[in-house]
């Protein structure tokens, strides 16, 4: 499994200090139950922050010239018809997904094209499910252009566990589906806005894989 190198540096910490405690207790108690417990439960610890920075190999083999691709592992949250005010100041298809602790944590381009807009909002940390979260949280607004002039909105939200946004593209940089855009530590929520004329392929509840499940289709250019 590989590591995303968002993770690598706490990692690193983290095996160094649960190394010490262990060893330490070993060393001053010797080997009985209490200082197996707390070996076991170092290791565990060490095992669930390894499984937040897991980063898979993945490659969508789908159609790119229409579809519209999951920027994260998670669950439909939200599918319905909005005004977005920040950007396009008229109403938009907004397909969101939440993204638990247990999911990978790396986001990827829903669409190829050029990012037009790149934007971070300071904000609150509550709970990334709640439809407020969209425009109160701390979050992180990308615009990408494809070569159609499509502009696709995708905005990356923190919640009450995620405290950290990384957005990788700066304006003018091309977007490709199959790269990482960015990350959330401890997972959150990403929203994507859409053309009012997509085609929506997922459903709400419905589990989604980043760079694989396509979330809805755009029309056929004539």
């Amino acid at each position: 499994m590989k590591v995303h190198h968002e993770g690598r540096s706490e990692l690193i910490v983290l095996f160094i200090i649960l190394s010490v405690i262990s060893g330490s207790l070993v060393y001053f108690f010797g080997k009985n139950l209490f200082t197996y417990v707390i070996l076991s439960a170092s290791v565990a610890l060490f095992l669930i922050v390894l499984n937040f920075y897991r980063s898979p190999y993945r490659r969508f083999k789908g159609d790119m010239d229409n579809s519209i691709v999951s920027p994260a592992d998670g669950k439909i949250v939200a599918i319905e018809e909005v005004f977005e005010p920040e950007y396009f100041n008229e109403k938009r298809i907004q397909v969101s997904v939440f993204m638990s602790p247990l999911n990978v944590h790396a986001n990827w381009f829903p669409v190829n094209g050029t990012v037009i807009v790149k934007k971070h909002h300071n904000g609150r940390f509550q709970a990334a499910y709640l439809p407020k979260s969209s425009t109160e949280n701390e979050r992180s607004t990308v615009v990408i252009r494809r070569s159609d002039g499509v502009e696709i909105l995708m905005r990356q939200i923190a919640g009450a566990m995620a405290k950290r946004i990384v957005t990788y593209p700066e304006v003018g940089e091309e977007a490709h589906i199959d790269d990482h855009m960015g990350f959330i530590k401890l997972g959150s929520r990403v929203d994507l806005f859409l053309p009012l004329d997509t085609k929506i392929n997922v459903e709400l509840e419905q589990r989604v894989t980043g760079n694989q499940t396509i979330i809805g289709e755009l029309p056929l250019k004539k």
